[in-house]
């Protein structure tokens, strides 16, 4: 009974670990300019976001905050992300990881 309870739990709890797509498509009008509206980036040098793994898009949104990602467009990236809280990136990573590719 014990395990059947921690289980109900965990999974009620699921939703609450994870970001809010309709909040991230709300901050991501910011990313549009270089990724392209709806994650699919028109630009070369620029990736498209749309269906990137949603661990892959936090673990590089943490990066850029923190300044130690490099290469490529990371110093533009730098100032886009240092303002981003944990749950701002958890958002924005379920929205685009929401997309079709």
């Amino acid at each position: 009974m014990k395990y059947i309870f921690i289980a109900l739990t965990l999974l009620v709890s699921l939703p609450t670990l994870a970001g809010d797509i309709d909040i991230g498509k709300a901050g991501a009008t910011v990313c549009a300019g270089c990724h392209g509206m709806n994650g699919k980036s028109v630009a070369p040098g620029f990736p498209s976001l749309a269906g990137q793994d949603l661990e892959y898009l936090k673990r590089q949104l943490i990066n850029f905050r923190n300044k130690s990602r490099t290469g490529g467009q990371a110093v533009i990236m730098y100032g886009m992300a240092e303002g981003l809280s944990d749950t701002d990136i958890d958002n924005l990573a379920a929205y685009f990881s929401s997309l079709q590719p």
